[in-house]
């Protein structure tokens, strides 16, 4: 008898899965323990064995296509074994559960009604079933925030052969700028946006296919099945590049382009195509003085053209300058869309009270010396802090929680976000089990994180899963500040710099070392009373930096 197989949930919050790559086809023998699809969840990118064995004898989706957590995935059972019967009924559950409100129900709904074909090349003679359209890339979902990408660039022009793992675009989100890697192969009929444009996820991103593809049917029939009022795509027929080169430049670089993240920022800059930038690096890698020798070269191409141009317009140039208002308009990121979004919903939301206290960090002062004296480890003082926050927090429980509408969630694990800011806003990676991490262990992470998160190597792993946040301006010269609470925490510290103030110590004015903390608290979970003995036993830890080594 023939065996369902239906999405499994693969992380704790996914809700839908996208097959990436189904390593079986219909008709195929399928044993135990063998790999039936790769999966992109929410969080990764993961392999789904078999339990069960026989013949694939149903698909669920074509790869690139969605399915919700417990949808029909596949079928196995004898081959030449009826399933229609199992389809149907599957089908039939998916339609009254598509009924609900969702974005993608309409497309959900149309997936799992499809059928098997009698004949590979055979096609419907009125409408197009875009479930069965191998060729079709839809905008993934690369982060746990993201609603819609940014094409940063592409690496693969129209009638570019494209090949399984090779990079086809940069995709801007709102962590991070991404490589999307092909799960396909063929020749790229079709890119659902330019550079620069942005498609919202689960909207069509590119077509893959045998030369001679009727794009336009393939086109209408994703636009049929999915539609949105923000998303105007149109057939290309031949390579678009946003910003055409000199008729001069040679293209030295075809297909994937190797380049340091340092020259690849540069280049994006300065508006430099890197496939014009010939390599010295191992392997033909492009390096940063690869791109300077480049924008050096045409800069001395243009000089004369420039000079002449300034000629010009000197001339035209009344005697007397005058003073004009001017301006910049610059185009809204994808991080600083979702940061906005994100931080007015926790203040508009969340009740915000706020608790501060002076803490005498003499003692860490000079803790923190004896422990970089070998130079050898390099401890900040917010690595104090945060070894600090994460015994606090295991004593006060309340203040690693979450509110979740109808109920709180007490969190038993220390997931500690520290912000980090980059320049087109701020990402938090998390410290994860920071309560169990020595020193030198969280100097490492927070080094390398902050490091990531400039380069843009973040992955979606890195930032999610914190339950408190720390948020230090300290390094700015700021003494003191309040913080947004981060979603979904409870609270946030917002920690000042350390400054040389007179203070009375055993009755004498003395020089000492004073740090402000602000504790941001949702009022929904924490109190006030509980805030300010959580900040309480901070102090204690910072002022007597001993007892965390205990």
């Amino acid at each position: 008898m023939a065996e369902v197989i239906l999405m499994p949930r693969l992380s704790d919050t996914m809700t839908e899965g996208v097959i990436a790559a189904w390593h079986k086809q219909v008709g195929d023998t399928v044993n135990k323990n063998d790999i039936l699809a790769e999966i992109e969840t929410d969080k990764a990118t993961m392999e789904l064995e078999s339990y069960q064995q026989g013949t694939l004898l149903y698909l669920g989706a074509p790869v690139g296509g969605k399915l919700l957590v417990n949808d029909l995935l596949a079928i196995l059972g004898k081959p030449g074994e009826d399933v229609s019967a199992l389809i149907a009924e599957n089908s039939k559950k998916s339609i009254v559960d598509s009924q609900k409100p969702s974005d993608n129900s309409q497309q959900t709904t149309e997936n799992k009604a499809q059928t098997i074909p009698a004949n590979k090349d055979e096609q419907a003679t009125t409408t197009i079933d875009i479930s069965k359209i191998e060729e079709v890339v839809l905008m993934p979902r690369l982060s746990d925030t993201m609603t819609e990408g940014v094409i940063a660039s592409w690496q693969k022009n129209i009638g570019d052969t494209v090949k399984k793992g090779e990079i086809l675009a940069e995709i801007e989100t709102d962590k991070a700028t991404m490589e999307l890697e092909s799960y396909k192969e063929g020749i790229l009929l079709y890119q659902g946006a330019k550079a620069g444009e942005k498609i919202l996820v689960n909207d069509l991103l590119c077509i893959i296919g045998k030369q001679g593809t009727d794009v336009n049917a393939i086109v209408a029939a994703v636009k049929t099945g999915h539609t949105t009022d923000n998303t105007q795509q149109t057939i290309i027929n031949s390579p678009q590049i946003a910003s055409q080169p000199s008729t001069t430049e040679t293209v030295v670089n075809e297909g994937r382009i190797f380049a340091s993240p340092l020259a690849k920022k540069i280049a994006t800059e300065k508006g430099i195509d890197l496939k014009y930038v010939k390599g010295t690096g191992d392997n033909g890698r492009i390096t940063k003085a690869d791109v300077d020798a480049y924008k050096q070269q045409a800069t001395i191409a243009s000089q004369q053209t420039t000079d002449n141009k300034q000629q010009i317009i000197s001339q035209l140039q009344p005697t007397i300058s005058t003073v004009t208002e001017s301006y910049d308009e610059v185009a809204v990121s994808q991080m600083r869309k979702v940061i906005a979004k994100r931080l007015a919903e926790s203040k508009f939301t969340a009740p915000h009270f706020y608790l501060t206290m002076s803490i005498d960090m003499d003692e860490a002062v000079a803790a923190r010396t004896r422990l970089n004296a070998d130079g050898k480890t390099k401890i900040s003082f917010n690595d104090l802090v945060l070894k600090a926050t994460a015994i606090a927090l295991k004593q006060h429980p309340k203040i690693n929680s979450s509110w979740l509408g109808d109920k709180i969630r007490y969190n038993h694990h220390i997931h500690i976000g520290v912000a980090v800011a980059v320049d087109e806003g701020l990402l938090v990676p998390v410290v994860r089990f920071a309560d169990t991490l020595s020193l030198t262990q969280i100097a490492a992470q927070v080094k390398d994180y902050a490091q990531k998160a400039k380069d843009k190597k973040l992955q979606p792993a890195d930032w999610e899963g914190n339950t408190f946040t720390i948020s230090n301006l300290g390094m700015f010269g700021i003494e003191e500040f309040t913080a947004i609470i981060n979603p979904p925490d409870a609270c946030i510290l917002a920690v000042g710099g350390i400054s040389q103030v007179p203070v009375v110590k055993n009755g004498v004015i003395v020089p000492g070392n004073v740090m402000k903390v602000t504790l941001s608290c949702d009022h929904r979970v924490v109190d006030g009373a509980t805030g300010a003995a959580f900040l309480q036993t901070l102090k204690s830890l910072l002022e007597e930096p001993l007892r965390m080594m205990l």
